[in-house]
């Protein structure tokens, strides 16, 4: 009698599990209509702005145009799913979690969401301008015609942008594994030299060669580090706080 509890259990997460995946699926295939229906007003409002407002895109394959088009509207369809996508996982874990673990998975879900797309303006606004204006000044200083692919160009931006609004998402991710005790204040303390040696790569990975470039990254994503540690603390204090009243309480 277990052992067919368990198997049923277990097919009961497998057809919840298939249903959320459909549910994400539906929903993912919307915000793809979406934006196969915006991906051209997107690309004209990208080629009207600086840096490419001034330059000709051109295609060096015949599958460059439709590489862009889904291209805009994959990233589009990504963003606008990306809190639903975070609900129906946290509605499928959430059984398995602790009552003070769901309330903080579901309160984190659309702060994950805001700093996603924080990264992506900092990315867009600030980091990108910057790497192509170092990137242009390079290509003029050696008389070198400009001729851009218009693959070649989002790849740049993506290559840049992608990465930050992943980082943007660690203030989230340490208060949520620091309310359900998986990090502390202390231990993200002496992670900090690996930390900083991470962040290190990253903005050299993602900026221009250049030492400043470097430091105008660099500097952000530390913000965001420490920022992080701040808001552990936090947290961490107001999970102990709540542990002594409850087991005050009980006593």
């Amino acid at each position: 009698m277990r052992a067919g509890e368990e198997t049923m259990t277990l097919l009961a997460h497998v057809t919840e599990l298939r249903s959320r995946i459909w549910r994400i699926l539906a929903f993912a295939l919307l915000s793809l209509c979406g934006g196969l229906y915006l991906s051209p007003k997107v690309l004209r409002y990208l080629k009207s702005v600086p840096p490419a407002k001034d330059m000709t895109w051109n295609v060096f394959s015949p599958w460059d145009g439709i590489r862009m088009y889904m291209t805009i509207a994959l990233a589009f369809a990504l963003t606008v799913s990306l809190p639903f996508i975070l609900y129906q996982l946290w509605g499928f874990v959430r059984k398995g979690l602790h009552p003070e673990e769901r309330a903080a998975a579901l309160r984190y879900v659309p702060y994950s969401a805001i700093c996603f797309l924080l990264g992506l303006a900092f990315g867009y606004y600030v980091v990108y301008p910057m790497s192509f204006a170092f990137t242009t000044n390079i290509t003029k200083s050696l008389e070198l015609v400009e001729t851009y692919g218009v693959a070649q160009y989002f790849g740049f931006m993506f290559n840049i942008i992608l990465p930050l609004a992943i980082a943007f998402e660690l203030p989230v991710v340490v208060m949520f594994l620091t309310k359900i005790g998986i990090l502390t204040p202390k231990a993200l303390h002496q992670m900090r030299r690996y930390a900083y040696l991470v962040l290190v790569i990253v903005a050299s990975l993602i900026s221009p060669p250049e030492l400043l470039s470097h430091l105008m990254v660099f500097i952000p994503l530390v913000l965001l580090y420490e920022i992080s540690v701040l808001l552990s603390r936090v947290v961490y204090g107001r999970r102990r706080r709540d542990a002594a009243l409850a087991e005050a309480s009980g006593a």
